[in-house]
């Protein structure tokens, strides 16, 4: 129940209107003071006889002109029209009291943080911004201050503002402080964020799964050791943009990072690609030219599916890999620099040295240190969140407003097994963001192509000659077919639950594996 009490300035009235509720015993919740000359009052409900009663009190205190029930305070009306804007505002918004506590958000914070709004109100500001030092902040500094931030592999700006009160005696007082969170491509007036190779980090990685975590906390340390590091991965798994993550925390970091694409490199530019030539070593040609190894001294040097490298151009790596010296083309005298070295392969090079086709003492040269990513369908749980990041960010790409997207498609994208992986994803989520309409995605808009689950169920057998070559023709057909999902004897022996040594052995007699 509330009441508005229209009174005369009058010393002591104040107290003689909570003498009267204390009388009949009536609970004050909130009383506002307006300077216009009105009380506001706010108490339980009470029965009717007692309200009159209260009201004949009230009216026959000397200085009170008037008294009537209204259904809210002024300040209850603020407050919900406040709420209404700040639940309606597209930016994450919330506001800290002087304990460093959660006061208030906004629906924006509980989509943007994918946290319970009702277990946030009364936390640690730190569980939303994790580095910044809140209570520092309230105890110091108190400026408006504006910090870069990274949620879920996103770039934001994290602008957060002190509020002020003004006392009788014009002292401003601290009284809280009002965070907003916007992306970082709007608060910059800048194009949408792609992460630049020079700042690639680790949290621009985005997973969840334990698998995922597991091979960024290693690629962390890893990358401390200043050794040779191999990454293997399917099509598709992020092996560049993981070596790029590597070299931008190592010691190289801030230095060159050359990227080798072996696969697509011919045999007689690659060794002065990589190399580089003397002076007039080639006819019109005076001048010479650095290679890839010596531009990169003091950085990284990328080797992209370095299992497609010639086993001539193998030895020449093997060499410069032993002692950092090397030749130019044309050129007698040994240059030496210091240069990291990340190879990576969606082969096993380890089953491709046990069938000859690449040099054992290269391949333990190179996996000095090593990392697996994992195949997106080895750590499904990562797909939803990484369809987010990517509608997020393609979104801001095409110009259009992020969709809301149906529940179905999170299941639909859970049951692919995405043989191309995160590209796979991201172009996916690309095509059906160009496909939908009235801004809902839904699984309509999605054109997966057929994955055939089954197919080592249909093989074709050839029944023509003895037992042992019809059993052996079935036996080369299924390890071929099982091979394109398991291409490693290592794998594929796991799955069939056989020895490593077996399988290996079988794939080199069928000639499975070999290019």
């Amino acid at each position: 129940m509330r009441l508005e009490v229209q009174c005369k300035d009058r010393l002591g009235l104040t107290r003689e209107l909570l003498d009267i509720l204390a009388s009949q015993h009536i609970d004050l919740r909130d009383i506002e003071i307006d300077k216009s000359g009105l009380i506001y009052l706010n108490f339980p409900e009470i029965d009717f006889d007692e309200f009159s009663q209260l009201m004949a009190k009230i009216r026959r205190l000397d200085g009170v002109m008037d008294v009537r029930k209204i259904q809210f305070l002024p300040s209850e009306r603020r407050n919900t029209e406040l709420l209404a804007v700040l639940s309606t505002l597209p930016d994450p918004v919330f506001s800290i009291n002087l304990k460093g506590k959660i006061d208030t958000i906004n629906d924006a914070v509980v989509s943007l943080f994918k946290l319970d709004k009702t277990s946030l109100i009364g936390q640690s500001a730190t569980v939303l911004l994790p580095d910044f030092n809140v209570q520092l902040w309230l105890e110091e500094s108190r400026i408006r201050q504006r910090e870069p931030m990274l949620i879920d592999g996103m770039n934001y700006i994290m602008e957060i503002m002190p509020v002020y009160i003004t006392d009788d005696s014009n002292t401003s007082i601290l009284t809280s402080a009002v965070v907003i969170i916007k992306p970082a491509i709007e608060a910059q007036n800048a194009r949408p964020f792609i992460p630049e190779s020079s700042n690639l980090g680790f949290e621009h990685f985005v997973g969840s799964s334990t698998k995922y975590k597991q091979l960024i906390s290693q690629a962390k340390k890893l990358s401390d050791i200043d050794q040779s590091l191999l990454i293997q991965g399917e099509t598709g798994t992020g092996k560049e943009m993981l070596a790029r993550a590597c070299h931008n925390a190592s010691i190289r970091s801030g230095k060159a990072f050359m990227v080798v694409n072996c696969a697509a490199m011919p045999d007689d530019v690659a060794e002065t690609e990589l190399f580089g030539y003397a002076p007039g070593a080639f006819p019109n040609m005076p001048e010479g030219k650095k290679g890839i190894i010596e531009q990169a001294d003091g950085g990284t040097v990328f080797f992209d599916e370095i299992s497609e490298m010639s086993p001539l151009l193998q030895i020449k790596l093997l060499r410069f890999i032993q002692d950092g010296n090397f030749r130019r083309v044309g050129e007698e005298k040994e240059i030496h620099v210091d240069v990291g070295i990340i190879g990576a392969s969606k082969k096993e090079l380890l089953e491709l040295v046990e069938q000859g086709l690449f040099r054992e003492d290269l391949y333990y040269r190179l996996n000095v240190l090593f990392l697996e990513i994992p195949p997106l369908r080895d750590r499904i749980s990562d797909v939803a969140t990484l369809f987010d990041f990517f509608v997020a960010q393609l979104s801001k790409e095409l110009g259009v407003v992020k969709p809301s997207i149906d529940e179905e498609v999170y299941d639909y994208l859970a049951s692919y097994t995405w043989p191309g992986n995160v590209r796979q994803l991201r172009s996916t989520t690309l095509k059906a963001l160009t496909q939908m309409d009235r801004n809902q995605l839904s699984t309509s808009h999605f054109m997966l192509p057929i994955v055939d689950k089954n197919a080592s169920r249909s093989l074709n057998i050839n029944t023509d000659g003895s037992l042992d070559e019809i059993m052996k023709s079935y036996e080369s057909s299924i390890l071929s077919s099982l091979y394109n999902e398991f291409p490693s004897s290592r794998k594929l022996a796991k799955r069939l639950g056989v020895s490593h040594t077996a399988i290996a052995n079988k794939l080199r007699d069928y000639g499975i594996g070999k290019k």
